[in-house]
């Protein structure tokens, strides 16, 4: 059994860092709430602009733009993996990268070769150590992403579908679902397909899936398409980074409590211990004076 100096210095060690935890779980509980804000935010701007995507998709049947073909022989791909910059948020990256690494070698069975866009620090790390082929890449977005940021590794990926080095593109980011449930979410971006996911992560047609629509393009079609679809493309894109960013505060804020609340077990038992070892120390002292003074009688 170690000594009491020991065992006091192990217990002053846990309690700071269960200072430590206690003010990271605080600081992630105070981010949650505004990232929050913003994931709740965004969905609905990000519904209605595939409703007004399929509207303009619909309602100029003779232009078929690039991002709405599907395309039959899908020879190389396209991935958009958001993850977080910082760690201590529980499992959150591990169980996304995990699907990453899952269709990955899915479509490496196939032949399919695989481009990457890292956003965020953690897969960027992971994708160098795997040896993925990454076209562009941002780190370091922080608690409020900017689409400013976005823009440019999303550019790098339409480009190379729009070029015909790509077929498919595909996005992979933390869905929000509630402060204790994050679910991670793999899904088509291109061609676009004329649905979302609610909360529940259940798939919800469009409602401008059917019908026929009609409008008046202002300078033409071509270059009105061009733009929304873009601007959609990014929306969902930002709307993903802002999702993975809650995920993220509400992870570290649960992993920072389980981290206190095992720091406050791990002392009481190290308190006890203490305490019988000091108990024992006692005892033995003071049966070496009732010996001693037996001795001496």
């Amino acid at each position: 059994m170690p000594g009491s100096r020991e065992i006091r210095n192990k217990i002053k060690s846990i309690k700071n860092t269960q200072k430590i935890t206690k003010a990271m779980e605080m600081v992630a509980a105070a981010k949650m709430r505004k990232a929050q804000e913003r994931t709740r935010s965004t969905r609905p701007y990000a519904t209605r602009m595939l409703d007004i995507v399929t509207h303009l998709a619909r309602a100029n049947p003779e232009y078929k733009h690039p991002f709405l073909v599907k395309r039959e022989n899908v020879k190389r791909v396209g991935c958009i993996v958001v993850t977080t910059d910082k760690g201590l948020c529980g499992g959150l990256n591990t169980n996304l990268l995990r699907i990453v690494v899952s269709q990955l070698k899915e479509w490496q069975g196939k032949g399919i070769e695989v481009d990457f866009v890292a956003i965020g620090n953690k897969g960027l790390g992971f994708l160098q150590r795997m040896g993925g082929n990454i076209v562009s890449q941002v780190v370091g977005l922080g608690d409020t992403p900017h689409l400013e940021s976005l823009i440019g590794p999303v550019k790098v990926m339409l480009d190379e579908y729009m070029a015909g080095r790509v077929d498919e593109v595909y996005g992979f980011y933390n869905r929000f679902i509630n402060t204790m449930k994050q679910e991670p979410w793999q899904g088509r971006l291109l061609p676009l397909q004329e649905y979302y996911y609610d909360t529940n992560l259940q798939k919800v047609e469009s409602t401008a899936a059917t019908g026929v629509w009609d409008y008046v393009y202002e300078p033409d079609a071509k270059v009105m398409l061009d733009e929304v679809l873009t601007r959609y493309i990014e929306t969902v894109v930002y709307q993903s980074v802002a999702e993975n960013i809650a995920c993220e505060q509400s992870a570290r804020m649960v992993a920072m409590k389980a981290a206190t609340d095992n720091a406050g077990n791990l002392i009481d038992e190290l308190t006890l211990i203490y305490n019988k070892a000091r108990q024992a120390a006692i005892t033995k002292e003071i049966s070496e004076i009732v010996g001693g003074a037996a001795a001496i009688s």
